[in-house]
């Protein structure tokens, strides 16, 4: 009776393995490497999965599994709200910001705001290189809402449905995406089994006023009309489908210490196939080690070691409040710091 509950459970992740390797083949032919928009949708998210390597679709501990995986989350038994920025690259601002809802044993949801801020500028044209006196910006933004449910004490899946937003001053371009993911936690040092895809959606196509053009469609014929207005054509892009396979592992575990090991398998539609792993050292609930190294195998990858930490307190009967840090090395571009407020309800 064992045995064919464990195929029970295992059979949805082996159908979504074929799946996932199924509509993945199509890929192999070409190679696309930065054709995409909507990069911003890659970024990982939260100091803890961050300090782990990226190393997250496997786990369960907290909300920032929307983004991982969003199959996940319920798992965590919690509801929870948390607060991420980073310094990300060139100086801009990379925030997060997620709530999870449990709805009893069996059910939660989410929400979750992604930006991406890329500051501000003044306008300078060639006439007036000292500055307009206008300020241009740019910013792009994802908002979901997730979704997962339990079905047994073992197996969970959800999806997220979000709208994502790009702007560059008077130009922007929309759509929207999915992600879907599973989480299967074994009898085994409850090791869990993850799989998700995430930004499964349509192509987005900057458009705006600063495109409109007065356009003289015969300028040799002098009776022509050179106030008519053209709009300039850009391209549609995809966005970034990426599907992740991951483990996670309590190494060790007792009523003071506990040890987790984790890795992902990625491919991405627009890079190469990379794999994340990391590990988390715990003590007493509270104090948190964590270290990790990104993009391995990757061939031109700049991102590699990170590290980080968390503290976690706990009141009784009111909730805990954890704060986590980052810190990851990106190659030329330097290196990334991540802090999160997590409180905990």
């Amino acid at each position: 009776m064992r045995n064919l509950s464990f195929e029970f459970m295992t059979r949805p992740i082996g159908a979504l393995l074929v799946v996932v390797m199924v509509v993945a083949l199509p890929a192999t032919g070409q190679t696309k490497v930065g054709t995409t928009a909507g990069q911003f949708l890659g970024i990982s998210v939260g100091p803890r999965a961050m300090a782990m390597g990226g190393a997250y679709v496997a786990s369960n501990e907290d909300v920032t599994s929307i983004y991982w995986n969003p199959g996940a989350f319920q798992q965590a038994g919690k509801s929870q709200l948390v607060f991420s920025n980073t310094d990300w690259l060139v100086g801009t601002k990379f925030r997060w910001v997620g709530l999870m809802l449990s709805l009893g044993t069996e059910n939660a949801i989410g929400l979750s705001l992604t930006q991406l801020d890329y500051g501000e500028e003044e306008v300078t044209t060639v006439a007036l290189p000292e500055g307009t006196g206008e300020r241009w910006s740019a910013q792009d933004l994802s908002i979901g809402l997730s979704y997962c449910r339990r079905l047994t004490d073992r197996f969970s899946v959800g999806g997220t449905v979000k709208y994502v937003d790009q702007r560059i001053w008077n130009e922007s371009a929309t759509t929207f995406a999915f992600d879907i993911g599973l989480l299967f936690v074994t009898g085994f040092h409850d090791m869990r089994l993850g799989v998700s895809m995430s930004n499964f959606g349509g192509e987005m196509k900057m458009d705006g006023r600063d495109l409109l053009q007065r356009v003289d469609i015969d300028p040799l014929n002098s009776g022509s009309n050179k106030a008519l207005v053209g709009s300039l054509k850009t391209d549609s892009w995809a966005i970034p489908l990426l599907f992740r396979v991951g483990v996670a592992i309590d190494a060790y575990k007792d009523d003071m210490f506990k040890l987790t090991l984790a890795a992902d398998a990625l491919r991405p539609n627009d890079n190469e196939e990379s794999v994340n792993a990391g590990g988390e050292f715990g003590w007493n609930d509270m104090v948190f080690l964590r270290g990790g190294y990104k993009s391995l195998f990757g061939k031109d990858a700049e991102e590699g070691a990170s590290f980080g930490a968390g503290l976690k307190y706990t009141a009784e009967g009111l909730g805990a409040i954890e704060v986590n840090y980052a810190f990851t090395k990106f190659g030329l571009f330097g290196n990334i710091n991540t802090i999160a407020l997590v409180v905990s309800f």
